[in-house]
């Protein structure tokens, strides 16, 4: 279902807070990180090295996300590497939580 720019990819029951999960948009496969207040929406692959961030982890005191492949971590406010062999920044994306469900935006926002 789609809202505007927005698709609905899932409930947030599917992603426990302090958790990564993957989703497929239209155009894009995107992550999603959980923490208390807010959620993450950003490019499922890594810059670095092509992998899977889903598979990486999420600190969610500092927003950010560590590839499980290449140690290359993002800050998830920016999308900008801070460390790591990464050099481009990771695509991010609007995410919103609207009545259980999750939506994001179809377009990257940075």
């Amino acid at each position: 279902m789609s809202q505007g720019d927005h698709v609905r990819v899932g409930t947030l029951a599917e992603i426990p807070e302090g958790e990564i999960r993957a989703f497929d948009l239209p155009a894009a496969r995107v992550a999603i990180a959980h923490d208390e207040r807010r959620l993450f929406a950003f490019a499922e692959t890594c810059p670095g090295q092509g992998c899977s961030l889903a598979e990486g982890s999420f600190d969610d005191r500092s927003a950010q996300v560590t590839c499980a492949t290449c140690d290359s971590v993002f800050d998830l406010e920016t999308g900008e590497p801070v460390d790591g062999p990464a050099r481009d920044p990771l695509s991010l994306y609007a995410a919103r939580e609207v009545d259980g469900w999750i939506e994001v935006s179809q377009t990257p926002v940075a």
